[in-house]
C-alpha cells in the first residue's frame, strides 16, 4: 500500500499575499499598466483561482493576448522575488513534513503558475522531502484533474487532499481522494470534514482519516 498527502500551497503552507502584491505592481508600473495598485486583500480573494480567471478578473479591460503576456511578467518576476525574499510560512512546515515522510509521500498541487512551487521548495529547502509536484501552469488542467494525475503517476493506493478553501475540498472530491480542512487558512468549508487548526496536528488528523477509509 502506498499512502499519500498532497498538499495545496497558499493558505496550507504558506501566505505569499505581501510578496505577490509587491511584485506585481513592480510589473504593473514597468509595464505602464493604468490600473489601481493591487493589494493584498486583492490577492486573498482570488487565491486557489487559476491563473486565466485571475488576469480576467484584475485586467477585464485589457485584450485576452496581452493581459496573458502581462500575466506572464507578473508571474516570472512574483517567482523570482518568492525565490530571494520567501514569505510568511506557517508555524512547524518542515517539522511536520519530516514526521509525515516517516510513513508517506509528501506531494504539492496548486493552481499557481509554473515555477511558483520550485520558488517555495527553494527558499525554504524543502524539496527533499516532495516526491512530486504539479501546478496549472504546467499544463492548464483544472486542480481534480492534477490532483488525479499525481495519484496515478505515483501509484498512490490512498490519498488525501490538505487544503484551506472549499473549491479546495470540491476539487479532491471530484478526484476521488480524501480532504483535511486547513481551518488556519484563508476560507471556510460548507460540510463536515476532518480539520487542523495547525500542521502539527496533521499527523494524527491524517492517520484518522486513512483509518477511517
Amino acid at each position: 500500500m502506498k499512502q499519500g498527502i498532497i498538499f495545496d500551497m497558499d493558505g496550507t503552507l504558506w501566505d505569499s499575499t505581501v510578496g505577490v502584491a509587491e511584485s506585481w505592481n513592480e510589473i504593473l508600473k514597468q509595464e505602464k499598466v493604468n490600473r489601481t495598485p493591487l493589494t493584498v486583500e486583492d490577492f486573498r480573494g482570488i487565491m486557489g483561482k487559476t491563473m486565466d480567471v485571475i488576469a480576467a478578473k484584475f485586467f477585464p479591460d485589457m485584450p485576452e493576448k496581452e493581459r496573458m503576456e502581462l500575466l506572464d511578467k507578473c508571474g516570472e518576476y512574483e517567482n523570482e522575488y518568492l525565490s530571494g525574499h520567501g514569505a510568511v510560512l506557517y508555524p512547524g512546515v518542515e517539522e511536520t513534513f519530516a514526521k509525515l515522510k516517516e510513513k508517506y509521500e509528501l506531494y504539492i498541487v496548486s493552481n499557481c503558475q509554473s515555477g511558483y512551487i520550485e520558488a517555495f521548495l527553494s527558499y525554504y529547502n524543502l524539496g527533499k522531502y516532495i516526491s512530486d509536484i504539479e501546478c496549472y501552469g504546467n499544463n492548464e488542467k483544472q486542480k481534480e484533474d492534477n490532483i488525479a494525475l499525481v495519484v496515478s503517476r505515483n501509484a498512490l493506493t490512498d490519498a488525501v487532499y490538505v487544503g484551506d478553501i472549499q473549491s479546495d475540498y470540491e476539487s479532491s472530491k471530484k478526484a476521488g481522494v480524501a480532504f483535511i480542512h486547513a481551518a488556519y487558512g484563508f476560507g471556510t468549508i460548507d460540510d463536515e470534514v476532518p480539520e487542523i487548526e495547525n500542521l502539527s496536528q496533521l499527523p494524527e488528523v491524517v492517520e484518522k482519516v486513512f483509518a477511517g477509509k
